[in-house]
């Protein structure tokens, strides 16, 4: 079976970009099966691109090739590039950060550039665009791989792994009583915040369910959130409307209103400067 192709961009389905890259693909071959990741990650924000990659990847089936467009850099000398984890599923993108959650927590086997002398769509009067990196080169490159026109080796040069850009990975303080970490992304639907904190070392600080935790959020070192809050295992366990604590999908430590939306009802957000404390 040829492998299945998920895309991720920030193109929005507002014109007709993402249609542009799907109508290559089936030019390319017509057996290839195409599927969405996202088309709504932020614009321009490659930190999205490299999360969302690492959320979703494992849970496709092993030698899924996914094509992930963020690319504020498109047209430059940023490298285009295919990488391999060590699991053996395929990742075309734009080399600038959007390998790095991917990189350290599921690991890179290896990493080509894309040869432009080859793997560049031709013939449809797109030679002189340098602003669509993600029909004419990323998605081009994508269904030649997958339908076997091509193999790995074919994709381009191999460059060492250790020089794939990656952003700064921020790590938890883990204390008798008490952890603190950062949010460092968003439920966008439905308003959660997710702890770069792993259930495990929450535990290891002493929390269980059940218990009332008091949070103190920072933005910027200044506290906009201090309260207790309720640590369980899903969102039913707390009152409607009720701040809570909980373990997330990829066993990180997260906030959540029940029912409705923490970054809403508190102005919260995240990234490095908005960092977050638990104690007894």
């Amino acid at each position: 079976m040829k492998p299945i192709l998920v895309f991720q961009t920030d193109f929005t389905y507002k014109e007709g970009a993402v249609s542009s890259m799907y109508g290559v693909v089936k030019t390319v071959d017509r057996e290839l099966e195409i599927m969405d990741g996202t088309h709504e990650l932020p614009q321009y924000d490659t930190w999205s691109a490299s999360y969302r990659l690492y959320q979703s990847l494992q849970f496709w089936p092993e030698g899924t090739i996914y094509v992930s467009v963020v690319d504020p850099g498109v047209g430059t000398k940023r490298r285009a590039c295919v990488a391999k984890t060590v699991d053996g599923y395929y990742i075309v993108t734009p080399d600038n950060g959007s390998l790095t959650h991917v990189k350290r927590f599921i690991g890179i086997e290896a990493v080509r550039e894309i040869d432009e002398s080859v793997n560049r769509l031709r013939g449809k009067g797109t030679e002189g665009v340098a602003i669509f990196h993600g029909r004419d080169l990323f998605g081009y490159t994508a269904a030649r791989l997958a339908s076997g026109i091509i193999d790995f080796e074919g994709v381009g040069p191999e460059y060492p792994v250790e020089e794939i850009v990656e952003h700064e990975i921020l790590e938890p303080v883990i204390g008798t009583g008490k952890v603190q970490g950062i949010f460092e992304i968003n439920d966008p639907n439905f308003g959660n915040l997710w702890t770069n904190i792993p259930l495990g070392s929450f535990e290891e600080a002493g929390f269980s369910y059940g218990q009332d935790v008091q949070v103190t959020v920072r933005h910027d070192g200044e506290i906009v959130f201090d309260q207790k809050v309720l640590f369980h295992k899903s969102f039913g366990y707390a009152e409607k409307g009720a701040p809570m604590v909980y373990n997330n999908e990829l066993m990180k430590v997260a906030l959540a209103v029940s029912q409705g939306s923490f970054c809403e009802q508190y102005g919260l957000s995240y990234g490095p400067e908005w960092t977050v404390e638990f104690r007894h």
